[in-house]
């Protein structure tokens, strides 16, 4: 068998330039900082990224032409076109030639939905690998070196069950770079495509945690979790997990089951596992981007030092909560009928450009409504009339069996 073409060499370069400049960032740094991240050096590398996706992705070219806007005429990231997510579903917007396409991530829709498409190859799954990881560390495990004693457990199926899923890819990269092994995939696909755990099992692996006095890392989407807390006989049940244990949540209801608001579900974590708010992180991505916000970052012993005469997990530590992406991500709330900003508090669609999305299109407009929070943003549910989507729903029922036409399998 052949090898796969490769990517252009100018977006091979573009993408080498990124991971070779990430070095820099600073993990316990929310804001973007100045020098390679300050807003002069992030101008100028997008506009030479989208200057590259206009020659090299013909979609996206054709996209931007119909609005009238060539890489010439644009001097500001802000004015780069930005494809609603709903295109992914039916355009092909790669750089990639398919035959240098190696893999693809699906939304994770209905199974009334084509799904939309985000195409990789090697160079860009290296790109895409190491921008989630420096994110997620920033956010959840900024010891240096992390701890090795942390037990994680993942509460979504195995990669090779779930090869189209960029949530499950997030887990196996972090499963991998933290050198832990498969067994902390706790999920399963079932017979009709749907995501599932064994809530018996999670529980006995939390209270093997708590008694070994092993603090754990969960990662699970809100639905899972749910379902676990709410198995039979699990509402009397109660551990303490160690000091240094915390959980990324991600994934919504999408209105399409029983709903437990974010507030709520921390507050039954907390009384089920001992887990106070501020271990407690929400992640926020999708298929179509590289790279993740998160609603805060951890500091460590900041419980401690809050009260160093109580126990980590009886003290309680105001979270402040809002997402923040890293620092070579843009983002902004936009009127849905103008495209223009919103003021601060406004409601409106959050629109991104994330420099990490080299080989497909770096500009992204999602159809989550928001509300911009100092240098954050809040999410206030989906745009109406849009597509329900989310993680938590492959929990719900099976994922589409029919194959999408021109979509490779890996």
């Amino acid at each position: 068998m052949s090898n796969p073409a490769p990517a252009p060499a100018e977006l091979r370069a573009c993408a080498e330039d990124l991971l070779q400049a990430l070095p820099e960032f600073a993990r316990q740094t929310p804001a973007p900082a100045a020098g390679e991240w300050g807003d002069a050096a992030f101008n100028r590398r997008a506009l030479e990224l989208f200057a590259l996706q206009f020659r090299f992705n013909p979609p996206y070219r054709q996209w931007c032409l119909a609005r009238g806007t060539t890489p010439d005429q644009v001097r500001h990231w802000t004015q780069i076109p930005a494809v609603p997510t709903a295109a992914f579903a039916e355009f092909d917007f790669s750089c990639l030639a398919p035959e240098a396409r190696t893999a693809v991530f699906h939304s994770s829709g209905t199974t009334r939905q084509r799904p939309s498409r985000h195409f990789h190859n090697a160079d860009s799954l290296r790109l895409y690998e190491e921008v989630l990881w420096r994110g997620f560390r920033r956010a959840l495990l900024p010891e240096d070196p992390f701890p090795d004693a942390l037990d994680l457990l993942i509460l979504l199926p195995p990669a090779a069950s779930a090869p189209h899923s960029s949530l499950v890819h997030m887990c196996e990269t972090i499963r991998r770079r933290m050198n832990r092994p498969e067994s902390a995939f706790q999920g399963s696909v079932d017979a009709s495509g749907g995501w599932w755990v064994d809530p018996a099992a999670v529980w006995a692996r939390l209270e093997q945690c708590a008694s070994l006095g092993r603090p754990a890392l969960i990662l699970a989407t809100a639905w899972l979790l749910v379902r676990v807390l709410d198995h039979p006989g699990s509402h009397q049940r109660r551990l303490s997990l160690p000091p240094g244990s915390r959980l990324m949540e991600t994934g919504g209801y999408k209105g399409r089951t029983r709903e437990v608001p974010p507030e709520e579900l921390r507050k039954q974590i907390e009384a089920h596992w001992g887990l106070p708010e501020s271990a407690i992180f929400s992640e926020y991505g999708m298929c179509e981007l590289s790279s993740q916000a998160y609603d805060h970052f951890h500091v460590p012993n900041a419980v401690r030092a809050a009260d160093p005469g109580r126990a980590q997990s009886t003290v309680r530590v105001r979270v402040r909560r809002r997402f923040r992406f890293p620092p070579w991500v843009r983002w902004e709330v936009v009127d849905p009928e103008t495209g223009a900003a919103c003021a601060e508090g406004a409601v409106g669609l959050l629109r991104i450009w994330d420099l990490a999305n080299v080989f497909s299109v770096l500009a992204v407009q999602t159809e989550d409504l928001a509300v911009r929070v100092q240098d954050g943003f809040e999410l206030r549910g989906r745009a109406a009339g849009a597509a329900p989507r989310g993680c938590s729903l492959m929990a719900l029922e099976p994922a589409d069996p029919s194959p999408v036409a021109n979509v490779p399998r890996s």
